[in-house]
């Protein structure tokens, strides 16, 4: 069974809920080190003192904080820990919201929530239930690895899930990063109807099997590729942006092959189940 990163409680109103944090994920990529150039030698990175070119340990390391004109202040871990969410084991509810409500922009990262005991399962139990019975999820900030986070906990079948969010200043305003936003409205009639189409032909349910991290897939086959000494396979360019006087045509065109291929597999047998072998 996997640790738990985070121990402690969910509290709200005078009830508490002894809980353990667990990551739900994990990503997939190839694992790369550095090299020189036409080379086998390591680039290392280490940590210099920049004044004396000196290697210096990890344990004689500090955070200094810049206050202006070259001056900083050095604080200690357990000086940053002394600061009240430092030592943090409390997970208190602010406020229960639709879950709705939330703009999916604002979640950052997802854990599991499991209950703290045996003998506090009942407990956490009866939040999960009443969360999944309301629509709602619980809001709420915690202290993790020396950061605080704003954090959104729903139901998700037995078990109650939590949510890492962005703060309200931490996500970026679109109108001050995106320019040429066309208005709303701008598409003729009969293009619109045509994407519609298309979405309907290209509609389905979200199966999370159906895909797969097919770049880490290539990218493994073009190590083995050159690690065989055999010629590197190259992927097909990206499409040419659509030309506007030709959009009526181009969504056409894809709701018919998007037609014709619903029909090759509806029309294709279904696999019979293997035969079981006679004990």
């Amino acid at each position: 069974m996997a640790r738990p990163i985070w121990t402690g409680a969910i509290t709200f109103g005078l009830v508490s809920v002894p809980v353990r944090l667990y990551s739900a994920t994990h990503e997939h990529e190839v694992s790369f080190h550095q090299f020189e150039r036409d080379t086998t030698d390591r680039i290392r990175y280490r940590r210099v003192n920049e004044r004396t070119g000196k290697e210096v340990d990890y344990d004689d390391i500090v955070k200094g904080a810049e206050v202006g004109g070259g001056k900083y202040v050095m604080l200690e871990t357990d000086e940053l820990d002394a600061v009240a969410p430092g030592r943090s084991r409390s997970l208190e509810i602010d406020r229960f919201v639709d879950v709705d409500e939330i703009d999916p922009i604002y979640y950052q990262k997802t854990y599991y929530l499991g209950p703290g005991g045996e003998e506090t399962a009942k407990v956490y139990g009866l939040l999960r239930d009443a969360m999944t019975d309301a629509g709602r999820a619980a809001i709420g900030t915690l202290v993790m690895r020396g950061k605080e986070y704003l954090a959104a906990i729903r139901a998700d079948g037995d078990l109650m899930v939590l949510q890492t969010m962005f703060f309200a200043d931490e996500v970026r305003d679109p109108k001050d990063e995106i320019e040429g936003l066309p208005r709303k409205g701008a598409a003729k009639k009969n293009e619109l109807s045509m994407a519609q189409q298309l979405m309907e032909s290209m509609a389905g349910k979200w199966r999370p099997k159906d895909f797969r991290d097919t770049y880490t897939d290539r990218v493994q086959k073009l190590i083995k590729q050159k690690g065989a000494g055999k010629e590197v396979t190259v992927a097909e360019p990206a499409p040419e942006p659509t030309n506007a006087t030709d959009l009526f045509e181009v969504l056409k065109k894809s709701v018919e092959n998007a037609q014709k291929r619903r029909g090759k597999a509806a029309s294709a047998p279904a696999k019979k189940p293997a035969k079981k072998k006679a004990s």
